[in-house]
């Protein structure tokens, strides 16, 4: 529905002059900053400047709706958003310019994002939650366009679980679901995938989402003719509008410089959300960008002078101002006393925040050049140092970058030198980088206690007459005592609810549990993840199911740039602990028999990858999982699910740990490392070299992030001084990684006899039928003639030529 306007009359002159003028400041405080911080861009200080400049006034209107316990999940023109809420300071959005690493000081990021990039802090010093309800929650943004959608629905959907499911204790995530998710994009982002699906799928499960659309007409220099089809979102996506017959949106159209009509259309969007539990759609037209898309480029060169002409008299602060004026709300001289007053405190946070960037920085800078000038005493390259000296005196603005830079050279000056001095020198500079490099590089992954490698392996028990079961069977009676013991456990994907999953490791599941708890989805890999995201944000523990490992790639941009990268973004204040559970590897057929480990491996750095060789061994990794609180990805052996186990006693309780290798079997010719379906084929084919005198030591990797965290490979390499990694990723894929890992990281090279060697799959994806499996992917006879030929080359006469 179109906002239409109203008129000063319908505003209450004593209770809304407070407010009105309030807002004002506010807008006007959020473009100073705009405006003062291209400026600090252009001047060097800070590296790059993307503001939200010309989206005032929406989010003013976003702002008076938003109540503690709702969630944002948004981009990076927000700020005036944030600033209502009074979630960034002035002084705030200048330390994220210059990247300042504290992060008291810069709260959204520690200096890891650019400015424009907003979040609130979820968790406690110990990475316990907060009590989410009592404040007001932004997820972390990402610079990917429409990448902020996916999770968008999981944060809505947590709301709808909390109110429907019985018996659930969400104390610090929800109050009866009575929160919203907002969440804001750019129009010309609209045109993404993500966007599409995530309004799909918020429509077909009817959650508390409100979604805003910025609509200024341009995506950087692109104009909206070239992005959506009649330039019209709204216009577009008509269809989804509810009527009394069918569910779907509630959409509003509203101009982004008419005050009153914004605050009117949050108002009615925040209610019918917030009550109803139903999508809303707000598309704000007639925006205006008054400094362009960013610092990077100016907007002159792609609007004409009749367009850059209607951006100045429709920009919405003056249009607010001007309106306030005519109401009689305030007089030009009241509004001007306010504008100056907010200059001054602008260029005060400025200056402050640049002093407080500096001061350790000069600090070090002091101390290193005393260091330096105290080594170059006595050296002969006294000039050479002295040199660097005065160099580093000369920066009156040093970046960490410029004092690492000087400290390192200075040492090259010393080398053979043995002094007080240099070993002063020395001390100093190792803390200096190791200090460095700890605030650039910390919460990758959880450095709490209770994070997944801290868990202890806990064995699997079996009877004397234990039961041999179907692979599916362990992992199927082991989520049902996972479901009984953690009640905010839930499981989603395609096929996994009413069949209990295409290979039936969830049978009846459903059935005992609920819909809401082991539910089906629709055919959409990337808002599947972005559901397990936004539940996971709000204290769920989610297990999001993509249904073979080769279509985990259609969600592969969530998640590596969210889901992946959120504790190391937030600099360890927000977490997402989603389990990703998938099938992949030995079946046939280039789209179900998915292998592309080292793809993963190398996108996914801050989650888990684990790759169990049986379906007991995955269940031990559920099983941890769900006692600690970070993301995984296991991938379950796709032609295991049949094969016949002994069924544990302990269900439920066993834990297969994370970061350590299995020692499957002992050898003392050859280290074979390996994992997943193909270590069954490794087995096979050791006993077939026992026949002819090559005695195999088998290692199950097991997990893959992180690799063998005790280095036990290593020490079984010094025993048989021969290794081969086999797997069934492309060459050059994981197992590449796998030989990086323990010949560069745990020093196995100094105990080879022999070259180490890997045996991969073909570099093509594998061809369909049981031959296609053959001539893809190692087999038996391939991993017999690769070990047999290393055995070769050290001992020809044991082991004459085979071919």
């Amino acid at each position: 529905m179109d906002v239409s306007s109203k008129t000063s009359n319908d505003i209450s002159f004593d209770d809304f002059k407070e407010q009105i003028i309030s807002d004002y400041e506010i807008a006007f405080l959020s473009r100073t900053c705009s405006l003062l911080g291209r400026k600090e861009v252009l001047t060097g200080k800070a590296k790059f400047g993307i503001f939200g400049d010309g989206k005032e006034l929406p989010q003013l209107a976003m702002a008076r709706s938003f109540k503690n316990g709702d969630f944002r999940s948004g981009y990076y023109r927000d700020q005036t958003f944030m600033m209502a809420l009074g979630l960034l300071k002035p002084k705030d959005f200048f330390h994220a310019l210059y990247a300042t690493t504290d992060i008291e000081k810069e709260p959204m990021s520690a200096g890891r994002q650019m400015g424009g990039h907003f979040l609130t802090h979820s968790l406690n010093t110990d990475g316990s939650w907060k009590d989410l309800t009592k404040q007001k929650n932004s997820s972390a943004d990402i610079s990917c366009t429409a990448g902020q959608m996916p999770r968008l629905l999981g944060l809505a959907q947590a709301s709808k679980v909390y109110r429907n499911l019985k018996g659930l204790d969400g104390a610090k995530f929800s109050v009866n679901g009575d929160e919203i998710a907002w969440g804001t994009i750019g129009n010309a982002s609209t045109s993404e995938g993500m966007f599409f699906e995530t309004i799909n799928a918020a429509g077909v499960l009817q959650v508390p989402m409100v979604i805003s659309i910025w609509d200024d007409e341009y995506g950087i220099s692109v104009p909206a003719k070239y992005h959506t089809t009649k330039e019209d979102i709204s216009k577009v996506l008509s269809g989804f509008q509810r009527t009394e017959s069918e569910k779907g949106y509630e959409i509003f159209k509203v101009n982004g410089w008419d005050y009153t009509a914004l605050m009117h259309a949050y108002e009615n969007a925040a209610d019918i959300a917030r009550q109803e539990h139903v999508p809303v759609m707000i598309h704000v037209k007639e925006l205006t960008q008054p400094q362009g898309h960013s610092t990077s480029g100016s907007h002159e060169r792609y609007k004409d002078n009749k367009r850059l002409e209607w951006e100045r008299d429709f920009d919405c602060n003056k249009r607010f101002k001007e309106w306030i004026l005519e109401s009689g709300i305030a007089n030009n001289e009241e509004l001007e006393a306010i504008e100056k007053r907010i200059k001054r405190t602008v260029r005060e946070a400025k200056k402050q925040a640049w002093e407080e960037y500096l001061q350790g920085l000069l600090a070090a800078k002091k101390t290193l050049v005393a260091l330096i000038e105290q080594a170059s005493g006595k050296s002969p390259n006294k000039n050479f140092l002295n040199k660097l000296k005065n160099d580093l005196i000369a920066t009156e603005e040093p970046i960490k970058k410029d004092l690492a830079i000087s400290a390192r050279k200075a040492l090259r000056f010393l080398l053979g030198e043995s002094s007080a001095e240099k070993a002063a020198l020395i001390d100093w500079t190792s803390k200096f980088l190791q200090e460095a490099q700890d605030i650039y590089s910390n919460n990758l992954y959880s450095e709490n206690e209770n994070k997944a490698t801290n868990i202890n392996a806990v064995a699997p028990i079996f009877k004397d007459d234990s039961e041999q079961v179907d692979g599916r069977v362990i992992l199927r009676d082991n989520f049902d005592k996972l479901f009984e013991k953690y009640p905010n456990t839930l499981i989603f994907g395609e096929d996994t609810g009413a069949i209990g999953d295409v290979n039936q490791g969830l049978e009846g599941m459903q059935e005992k549990y609920g819909a809401i708890r082991v539910a089906d989805t629709g055919i959409r890999e990337t808002t599947i993840i972005g559901q397990g995201i936004g539940m996971a944000l709000r204290g769920l523990r989610p297990i999001a199911e993509i249904q073979y490992l080769d279509y985990i790639f259609y969600a592969m941009t969530t998640l590596t740039d969210d889901l992946a990268s959120l504790l190391y973004r937030t600099a360890g204040k927000q977490k997402a602990p989603l389990i990703i559970r998938t099938r992949g590897h030995r079946l046939e057929g280039i789209w179900h028999s998915g292998s592309q480990m080292g793809g993963l491996i190398h996108l996914l750095r801050g989650m888990y990858i684990l790759a169990p060789r049986n379906m007991t061994q995955a269940a031990g990794f559920y099983n941890t999982l769900l006692k600690s609180d970070e993301p995984a990805l296991v991938i379950e052996s796709l032609n295991g699910y049949r094969l016949k186990e002994r069924k544990p006693n302990n269900l439920g309780e066993f834990c297969t740990p994370i970061g350590k290798v299995e020692t499957i079997k002992k050898g003392s010719d050859i280290t074979l490392v390996s994992y997943g379906s193909t270590l069954r084929i490794v087995e096979k084919a050791a006993k077939e070299l026992l026949e002819v005198g090559i005695d195999a030591e088998i290692i199950d990797a097991q997990t893959l992030l992180p690799f063998d965290i005790d280095k036990d490979v290593v020490e079984s390499i010094k025993k048989t001084n021969r290794l081969l990694v086999i797997d069934e990723d492309v060459p050059g894929g994981c197992s590449a990684y796998l030989l990086n890992e323990i010949i560069e990281k745990q020093g196995a090279f100094k105990y080879l006899d022999s070259a180490p060697q890997t045996l991969s799959a073909k570099a093509h994806r594998p061809a369909y039928g049981t031959d296609g499996d053959y001539f893809s992917k190692p087999n038996r006879e391939d991993i017999f003639e690769k070990v047999y030929a290393i055995m070769h080359e050290s001992s020809p006469n044991d082991f004459p030529k085979l071919r």
